[in-house]
């Protein structure tokens, strides 16, 4: 069972959360140094919500640009995160 918890987590899930809480005081710090605060996200995710339910099928193009505008940073970094961290030689 631990084993099969390391290996989700990837790693301790007390180490992990410890990492998870320390990544996101600084991610917070510098959010807060650009103004911004997390009811501002809250609320721009709200009115995201209600825009595609007014659009309608518009709504879906847009979504897939957003996505497509993330996936262009987050899956090369996580790729390389995952290849970095990668067990080495079994």
């Amino acid at each position: 069972m631990s084993n099969g918890m390391t290996r989700i987590f990837g790693g301790s899930p007390l180490a992990v959360l410890g990492r998870l809480i320390l990544v996101s005081i600084l991610v917070g710090v510098i959010l807060s140094a650009l103004g911004l605060d997390p009811f501002d996200i809250v609320r721009s995710i709200e009115r995201l919500i209600r825009s595609i339910w007014h659009m309608g099928w518009d709504a879906v193009r847009y979504v897939w640009r957003y996505f497509l505008l993330g996936a262009v940073l987050v899956i090369p970094i996580w790729l390389i995160m995952r290849l970095v961290n990668a067990p080495r030689g079994r």
